[in-house]
């Protein structure tokens, strides 16, 4: 895998995160995924969760398809992260009026970020390139 692959590797996963985090996340989701899973929250986790997977499963079949499985760790992980955010932001009652809310909002990208970071470098390392010799 080249440094070229690479950084094609992280701008996907760039479009990826803002293309399902914003463009095919439905006001429905962004409102009702932090809630109480009986109050219609697992299905909104659910629903946005399962796009952000699709994604990620796009991508590693177009980069490393015997990585696949990172769609399924990325349905589980990706859900996690919303949901604390979520459950932060209803216990607290920010909106988006609120420094916290938006405090809790670049977090929840930004370890979104990281978690595609930790997503190359296994894809990196499953090619059998060097960490610290690319070319």
């Amino acid at each position: 895998m080249t440094l070229l692959n690479i950084l094609v590797l992280y701008l996907a996963f760039r479009a990826k995160q803002v293309v399902c985090d914003f463009f095919l996340q439905t006001s429905w989701m962004a409102n009702v995924k932090g809630s109480p899973f009986n109050m219609g929250g697992a299905k909104a986790l659910g629903v946005h969760a399962a796009i952000h997977a699709a994604g990620t499963l796009a991508l590693m079949l177009v980069f490393a398809p015997a990585l696949w499985w990172l769609g399924a760790v990325d349905f589980i992980v990706h859900g996690l992260v919303d949901k604390i955010k979520g459950a932060i932001t209803n216990k607290f009652g920010w909106t988006y009026k609120d420094t916290a809310y938006w405090w809790a909002f670049g977090i929840d990208q930004e370890v979104h970020n990281l978690t595609h970071l930790v997503y190359i470098i296994i894809v990196i390392v499953f090619s059998g390139a060097s960490l610290t010799c690319l070319h």
